[in-house]
């Protein structure tokens, strides 16, 4: 009886994150503009069911199930997709996570926690530079993934999802792996993403991101070589990418800055800076207030006026190159 209901402990919650903001976009094809209410300016709104089971010995069953919400229209995100932000089962235990189903890309999570705007806001990191998935997008299908956390600091992550295409291992499949080292301060992971397209022809990035917090501030920082991932279906056949940043935590409020240069190596020269102010106000442990600002100057052969590259924020890719947002966010 004793073993019975050992293995019988488990837990269950339900939770979500509610964010809308307005937004002002300009800067887009002809001098065009917009203003908008929209969801997922900060953080992509959601709701989510989440559980574990214990089965013994240090060994835990558990299942994500998340579905992202545009707060401003009650529809579904992600395409309309049911669970699009995860949807996963595993096991952990001392070993390590192992996870089945549609998850982040490695890459993704060093893009998310080394951004000083955790990519969101104007000044969304992605905006510039890719997540490293099917194009550019953060998340995986059909994925397993592992990945361990050692009490020295060590962290591994490896990720392959599977392509599913007939009589071929190769077609639409991913890989993904990061290592690193997280420890106190200091922040130190090297990514890499390579994802094959229906005619087998690779893409391929290597991500290093790093952050280092002494209190008073947070030094953020990226550096990506990139070989044909894609920044919001925008293909980036060679570019170097690089991102410095800082946060500033003062009592309840944080204050975020950072400037990304795109090099682009090919004959396009699609070459890009972004440079981006944000605040945010922390009214309790589950509310907050933001306001952002951001601008890409794109390089003038490119079509500056048009924004090849353009300011967008957690959800959306934006219509210019300019772009400001304030908006509540509300966790639950």
């Amino acid at each position: 009886m004793t073993a019975g209901s050992a293995w019988s402990q488990s837990t269950g919650t339900v939770y979500g994150l509610i964010d809308i903001g307005f937004v002002h976009e300009g800067g887009g094809p002809g001098g065009a503009s917009i203003d908008k209410l929209t969801s997922g300016v900060a953080s992509g709104s959601r709701l989510g069911f989440r559980g574990t089971e214990g089965l013994g010995d240090g060994l835990a069953a558990f299942y994500v199930l998340e579905m992202g919400i545009n707060a401003d229209t009650g529809t579904l995100g992600q395409g309309g997709l049911g669970f699009g932000r995860q949807s996963i089962v595993g096991l952990q235990g001392d070993f390590g996570t192992v996870a089945l189903g549609r998850q982040y890309t490695p890459v993704a999570f060093i893009q998310t926690e080394t951004d000083p705007f955790a990519t969101g806001l104007a000044g969304n990191s992605p905006n510039l530079i890719s997540a490293g998935g099917a194009g550019g997008s953060n998340r995986m299908n059909n994925t397993v993934r592992y990945s361990y956390t050692g009490q020295s600091g060590l962290t591994a992550d490896l990720a392959y999802g599977f392509g599913e295409a007939t009589n071929s291992i190769s077609r639409n499949r991913q890989v993904g792996a990061a290592i690193g080292y997280v420890s106190g301060p200091v922040y130190l992971k090297l990514g890499y993403h390579n994802v094959k397209d229906a005619m087998s022809v690779p893409a391929k990035m290597t991500f290093f991101g790093a952050k280092y917090d002494i209190g008073a501030v947070t030094a953020h920082f990226n550096y990506v070589v990139n070989k044909g991932a894609a920044v919001f279906g925008l293909v980036n056949a060679d570019s170097r990418d690089v991102m410095v940043g800082i946060s500033v935590p003062y009592g309840a409020s944080r204050f975020m800055a950072s400037c990304i240069g795109k090099n682009d190596r090919t004959f396009a020269n699609n070459d890009a800076r972004q440079v981006a102010l944000g605040y945010t106000y922390f009214l309790s442990k589950r509310t907050s207030f933001y306001a952002s600002i951001a601008r890409i100057r794109n390089n003038a052969l490119a079509g500056a006026a048009s924004g090849f590259y353009r300011v967008g924020n957690a959800t959306e890719q934006g219509l210019g190159n300019r772009a400001q947002n304030i908006g509540v966010r509300h966790a639950f």
